[in-house]
């Protein structure tokens, strides 16, 4: 084998990484919440209470990218990993999803506030508006963080395979399935929220994200910079109005694109950027 060879071979990653990729993610978060869940005074005693906040928390949410992370590793090493992350600096996109991230998900989630009788904005804290910049920025490294796992390794692996539309909603449902455990937890946001509504936007939102992740060609700034959207603390709460919503833009969406998302031709199958243009 040829050193050349040798380089495109190992920046591959094979689709049976994605058997660990789920089982090694769900374990970690179910897990880790789970400890709170069923054991919740000794959880609490021994490692604090539980909150959006707190490291555990933060450990469970990063799952999937923990897991994304080690798997390039394993299988590309530290040359690899740096190309894959790459795929952060891939911005290129149509300017209508530059407009829906920036523009079109906050006019969702006012919309929707609306529908409920709510505010156009989140009240400010007591605090001062200071605050919201700070859990802002706090919030990017938060569930954005999770896209390494789902749009970087798990959606690519599942387009090797079928049309994106279909990918996208298995990736949306073990998404909305991944976070059911925190809405037996009272001290974070989901243990006030019902979990149909959520999981039915998850799979809606994943269906959204495809054609982004697929039409910048695998990046993964877009993806992170929609989700952190989804979390800005400015946008009102909104369920499950800002869901159905959703579920209507979506709809347009998928007939808009319907000729590359029910078909692989356009699809991104590349998990680590490389030589080996056969998409592995």
């Amino acid at each position: 084998m040829t050193e050349a060879n040798s380089a495109v071979r190992s920046f591959r990653m094979p689709s049976k990484a994605l058997t660990p990729f789920f089982v090694l993610t769900f374990a970690i978060t179910w897990g880790l919440i789970g400890i709170y869940i069923f054991w919740p005074d000794w959880s609490a005693a021994t490692f604090g209470s539980i909150s959006g906040s707190h490291p555990i928390f933060f450990l469970a949410t990063w799952s999937p990218a923990i897991v994304a992370l080690a798997l390039v590793l394993f299988y590309s090493g530290v040359t690899g990993l740096r190309a894959f992350l790459l795929r952060l600096f891939l911005w290129r996109c149509p300017r209508g999803w530059v407009i829906f991230i920036l523009m079109g998900i906050p006019l969702i989630f006012m919309t929707g506030s609306l529908f409920k009788g709510g505010p156009l904005l989140a009240p400010a804290p007591a605090d001062g508006i200071g605050v919201f910049v700070i859990v802002l920025f706090m919030m990017l490294f938060l569930g954005p963080v999770e896209e390494f796992g789902w749009r970087g390794v798990a959606q690519p692996l599942l387009q090797r395979h079928m049309a994106p539309i279909w990918a996208g909603t298995i990736i949306g449902a073990a998404w909305g399935v991944w976070h059911l455990p925190a809405f037996f937890l009272s001290g974070t946001v989901f243990g006030g929220w019902n979990f149909l509504p959520f999981f039915i936007g998850n799979v809606t939102l994943a269906v959204l994200i495809t054609p982004i992740l697929n039409q910048t060609r695998g990046s993964l700034l877009l993806p992170i910079l929609f989700h952190w959207q989804l979390i800005n603390p400015f946008w009102p709460d909104a369920q499950p109005y800002d869901t159905w919503i959703l579920v209507g833009i979506a709809a347009i969406v998928v007939w808009w694109n319907r000729d590359s998302l029910f078909t692989r031709k356009s699809a991104v199958i590349t998990v680590i950027p490389s030589e080996d243009r056969s998409g592995r």
